[in-house]
Order: structure tokens, then sequence, then C-alpha cells
């Protein structure tokens, strides 16, 4: 059942035997600096070694070692830690030093059964003379027997390595050098005693982020995050944690200088790692962050988090939440700071990551404001970024919100649409919002009516408008004149496009463009609906047309005189609108020979 049931990965086995030698080791530096009298530990490490021809493999360390009666409790009885025995007397003693030992169940030992048929443990405890040998196949039974003495304490476990099973894909011969390698590098990198292989000390040590700030050099920044994701780049920058409390917890987190290919396409991955005392625990462990944080990248380090009986998974528990809490905090606050001290670095970030950050508006109903106070905007007065509070500072005192279009991805294109002429013509600046989450956030009521803040608003929206209210009852009045003579080309267009189409009306905000779509949701959004089924049928929109401009006065003359070539010059003009917006015609093919017949009528052909 323990090898069953317990643990889906066999690599763990050597995770638990290392994370039982490090203990051993703790305590044996526990123990000697209690009693004067037991020998300091000269040389503590934790040796492995591989015999092909024997086909074993030996963890080894020179800790505190066992006793008989400690392997009869320890090892020949299920679920019975000497680490939780040992934690319960230094509770007793109220000995904080001994509460960073790793193992609480008892049941590590056995994950060996995974991948050995037999194991035996040598040993000899601290302050004892005696050697034991421990043998066991994991069928239930067990024989101790004295053994050759070694010459100082601690303990040796000796894996008998069954074969790997040819049909199995997953199957890994653990007697090979790189293999070892790879799983200590991934599971026990940053134990903090040596674990030597092939002579050579193969673990790194440096769990950097047990130690305080002020001893750690930007260069140990660099290579630890090197360590740590194999990125050839440097990060933008750190982020240290240190959480004392009724929960502690410390952690070193980094933001990566650009955004993996990935990133975007997989919105479950992530980048931190969960240790416990220097002990992997398990990759992208998605509780710790939030998934618009995604990008983040590091570890967290707790003593507290509670572990089910394989530690592969957390139990669900309220200091999960308290670590999560915690760290979003700290990520906000060093954002912040950045921002503010060097925007230089905090705009390459905003441009590497800002699109997958904005989605905590949406997401986060808590931390929304946090993320809108440090997201950057451009606008129509410049190409500089700005934020939401420097916008408010320029605003004009009529404004009654912050004037926002959000649209097609390319800047460039959003800063020609028509619908920015009426703000643009009269001063106002607009927030111009071309990622796909803008729109969902500009459609959130929290922010069109919010409490506290300015409102964000849509000018795609026909209710918001940069006109007075003497400025539309005149625009009405010459919208009534221009009605008898604007009915023909309205009720042609109406007929052309019947299905696209809930009105075609003049305008006389439009200042240098012949046309504008509005109403409805802007092309972008309709495709991300669609995308994910919930847009059965495409929205009718609004054609306005610039009643001012010569091209529109020209149609109305040909709609009233009858004009046989006013479909395609209106089609074209529906086209160029929808272009405008981001969006490609129903029929490139048509559009493009309609182009060019105008441009042969242009040139006199």
């Amino acid at each position: 059942m323990m090898i069953s049931s317990v643990y889906s990965n066999k690599d763990i086995f050597l995770r638990e035997i290392i994370s039982n030698a490090s203990d051993a080791l703790d305590k044996r530096r526990i123990e000697t600096l209690k009693n004067s009298e037991l020998a300091e530990n000269a040389h503590p490490e934790i040796k492995i070694e591989i015999n092909s021809d024997s086909k074993t493999l030996s963890v080894s360390d020179n800790g505190i070692g066992m006793s008989r009666d400690d392997l009869i409790n320890y090892l020949g009885t299920i679920a019975k830690s000497g680490t939780k025995e040992f934690l319960k007397a230094a509770k007793s003693e109220n000995d904080e030093a001994k509460q960073e030992l790793i193992g609480q169940f008892g049941v590590g030992f056995y994950s060996v059964f995974m991948v050995a048929d037999k194991v035996e443990v040598i040993t000899r405890k601290l302050g004892g003379s005696e050697t034991y040998k421990f043998t066991s196949g994991g069928d239930g039974s067990y024989t101790i027997e004295d053994a050759p003495q070694r010459d100082e304490c601690g303990t040796t476990v000796t894996l008998f390595m069954r074969e790997s099973k040819a049909d199995d894909p997953e199957a890994k011969n653990y007697l090979e050098e790189w293999t070892i390698r790879g799983i200590i590098e991934k599971y026990s990198d940053f134990i903090s005693w040596p674990v030597v292989f092939k002579d050579k000390t193969i673990n790194s040590q440096k769990a950097i982020w047990q130690r305080p700030e002020s001893e750690i050099t930007e260069d140990e920044y660099k290579e630890f995050y090197r360590h740590l994701t194999h990125d050839w780049q440097e990060p933008l920058t750190h982020i240290k944690i240190n959480a004392e409390g009724s929960t502690n917890f410390k952690g070193l987190l980094f933001i990566p200088s650009y955004a993996p290919f990935d990133l975007f396409m997989n919105p479950e991955s992530g980048g931190v790692s969960l240790y416990i005392n220097r002990v992997f625990i398990m990759n992208d462990f998605k509780d710790l962050i939030p998934g618009y944080m995604r990008f983040i990248r590091g570890v967290i380090d707790s003593e507290d988090l509670p572990l089910n009986i394989s530690r592969e998974i957390l139990q669900d528990d309220p200091i999960i939440r308290v670590i999560r809490r915690s760290t979003q905090r700290k990520i906000f606050n060093e954002l912040k700071k950045l921002l503010e001290k060097d925007r230089e670095t905090y705009i390459k970030f905003w441009i590497a990551f800002g699109k997958i950050f904005k989605e905590g508006i949406i997401q986060d109903r808590e931390h929304y404001k946090n993320i809108l106070d440090i997201s950057l905007f451009r606008t129509t007065n410049s190409d500089e970024w700005t934020t939401l509070a420097e916008y408010e500072a320029r605003m004009k005192p009529e404004q009654e919100g912050i004037y926002c279009l959000a649209g097609r991805d390319n800047l460039t294109a959003l800063k020609s649409s028509p619908k920015l002429e009426p703000f643009v013509s009269k001063g106002y600046e607009v927030l111009l919002m071309n990622d796909p989450v803008d729109e969902v956030i500009l459609s959130d009521l929290r922010f069109m009516q919010p409490d506290d803040a300015k409102k964000l608003l849509n000018i795609a929206n026909s209710d918001v408008s940069a006109q007075t209210e003497d400025e539309k009852k005149a625009d009405e009045e010459k919208t009534k004149a221009l009605e008898k003579d604007f009915e023909p080309l309205k009720k042609i267009a109406m007929e052309i496009f019947a299905d696209k189409l809930e009105d075609v009306r003049p305008s006389f905000t439009l200042t240098s463009s012949p046309v504008c779509l509005s109403g409805g949701m802007s092309f972008q959004m309709e495709s991300i609906m669609r995308s994910v089924g919930q847009l059965p049928t495409p929205p009718k929109r609004i054609l306005e047309l610039n009643a001012e401009h010569p091209i529109v006065k020209k149609l109305l003359a040909m709609a009233k005189d009858g004009s046989e070539k006013i479909s395609d010059m209106l089609k074209t003009l529906y086209d160029q609108s929808i272009i405008l917006e981001g969006a490609a015609p129903d029929d490139p093919a048509d559009f493009a020979r309609r182009v060019n017949e105008l441009m042969s009528l242009a040139l006199g052909e």
C-alpha cells in the first residue's frame, strides 16, 4: 500500500533519503551544541555512491545515526517519525533550533521500495559504540543484526535496485550518473549540507533566500537566477520576501527581462517553486501566486505549510492563503517602488508583461485597484507611457471621466480611428487601450461607475460624447435640416447592408474621415467572443457618414440622381470603416476590384 498509493513519482525516493540524511546531520549539530562531550562533526556531508556491478545505490551521512531501538521504532514501524519525536522533545524544551527539520510522517524511507527490491541500513548512533544492520525486502518483515564497526557515527542506506521494465516508457536507470545528478539538482540542490557524488559536491547549497538581504550582492542574485531558470539574460529585478509572524516563510522572486514564447499560450504556466526547509516540493505551485502574475520566477520556502503524507501535494490550509496574500502584497509594493524610482526599468517590465498583469483587473476583485494604480497606458497626447493618476492631473475641468478607446492591437492603427476625431479636435486626451483584456475592463460596471475614482469612459459607446449640450442641440438641428436630402442615400445603404447595419446617420462630429462605424462591440471583441462560442449572431452597427465631407456630399447628389455607381462607392466606404476598426472586409477580392476601378477613374482611364 505504501509503495503504490503514497507516491506518484519514483524520483522522490532519492529526495526522501537525502532529506533523512540532512535531518540526521542537523540533529547531530544540535546535540553537539547541547553536549560538549560529544565529538563535533569536522566534515559533515551526504555521500552518494553507485556500484553498477552489484546494482546498488548508497546514500551515506555522518549524522546522528540510530540505535537498535531507533531502527525498530522508526524503520520497523510505519509512520512513526524520528524527526517528529525529536521535534516533540524540542517543543517541550522550547528549543527553536530544532524546528527546521524536514521529516514529519515517518514514511519517506519506504519510498525506496518503488525502485529497490531490498534495502540495507548500516548505522551507528552518536555517543554509542554499537553498529547495526537493518535489512528488509519491503514485504512487511525485517531483520536487525550486529554489523562491523563504523569508524564514525552516521547511517548508510544501500538500495539493491530492481531491473527497469522494458515496456515502461517512464522507466529510468537510477544507476546512471546523469539521472542521479538531475534528481539532486531538482529536489535537493539547496540542502544546507554538501551532497558528494564522484568525489565532488554536486548541490549548490546556495539557498540565498535564507540569508539577510544586506549580505547578498547583485552578482549573487544574478547567479542564482541563472541557476534557477537557466535564462541567459539577466532579470529585470528581484523581490526578497522575509515574512515573520503567525506564519513564517521566506522567498526570492524574479521578474525576467522578457516573456518566454509560451507565456501567452499557456495560462496555466507558472514559475514559483515551493520548498520546505530548502527541500524542493513542487514546481509551478499555482496557489502561491495568481495567474496574472505567472511571469514571476523564484522560490517560496516555508516551515509552516502542512504537507500531506507524500509531500507531493499540499493540503488545503489557511496558511497557503496567508502566504499568497502576503506574497501578492509584497509584489505590488515592489512594483510600485520600481515605478516610482526606476521608471525606465518599469516600462521594460510593462512592455513584456503588462497585458498579462492587466488580466488581474478582471480576475482579482480584491486587488484590481492596486493593479490599476500601477498600470501604464499610451494616449493621444504623447508617445510616452502614463498612469491613470498622471492622466487625471491633466484632465480638463469639464470632463466627467477618463476618455478611453479600446480596440485593435495595433497602436498606430488605433491612433487613426475616426472615433478619436471629435475628442482630439477639442483637445481632449484619450487613453489608447490596445490589449484584448482592455475591452473587458471597459465593459465592467466597476469602472463605468466607480465609487472612489474617475470613470473610465469608452468613447466607442454612443452615449459618450465630447460635445456640450448646446453643440448637441445644434447638430440635431443640422440633422433635421438634412433629413430630406439624406433619406435617399440612407435608403440605398440600408438595402445594401440590411444584415450588417442597424442605422445610417449623418455625422457632424467627424473632422477628416468620411465614415465611421459605431455601436456594438469592436471587431476584436467580437472575434474573442466568437472564439469561445458566445456570439451566436454578429451585432449590427451604425454607419456614420460625415455630412460635411466632400465624398459624402457627392454621394448625396449621386443618390438623388439615382447613379448606378453609388453601390460600389458605399461598399468601399463601408469596407474602409471596417479596416479602420482593425478587421478585414468580408470579400477582400471584391474590395480590391472596387479600389482598382476607383484608381482607374482617378487616372482618367
